[in-house]
């Protein structure tokens, strides 16, 4: 229960986090270009690369900290960071290949399962 306790209060000041910095950007930025969503994308990638960064230098995270920083926080903020962190990750160990398939597999498949999504809900609507 203390787990889903440190996930679910990250996850809650990471979407609200987003939210706000999405907005603001975007404000700023009008509305033709999603800045909101590049930047928070950026900023997630840049934060878990130093947590991430800094847990192997000084020893790790306790698994509570892990937990509310990595999968809460940052998962409610972006998920773009644990996919930035783990195509490092591979690229780090040598693995150009899968990061690379990782790179393409994430982001075509995403875009064609929004694709797909709005053909399903659109199916449905119109009966």
């Amino acid at each position: 229960m203390t787990q889903l306790l440190m996930v679910g209060l990250g996850g809650f000041l990471g979407a609200v986090s987003r939210f706000l910095l999405a907005g603001l950007v975007q404000g700023a930025a009008g509305d033709r270009v999603p800045y909101g969503t590049l930047v928070v994308n950026v900023v997630g990638c840049a934060v878990i690369g130093a947590v991430t960064a800094l847990a192997e230098t000084r020893g790790g995270l306790s698994d509570g900290l892990r937990l509310f920083l990595v999968v809460g926080l940052l998962g409610g903020f972006t998920t773009f960071s644990a996919f930035g962190n783990e195509t490092l990750a591979l690229l780090r160990a040598g693995e150009g290949g899968p990061a690379a398939a990782n790179v393409l597999a994430n982001v075509l498949l995403a875009i064609g399962a929004v694709w797909v999504g709005r053909l399903v809900a659109q199916t449905v609507v119109s009966g």
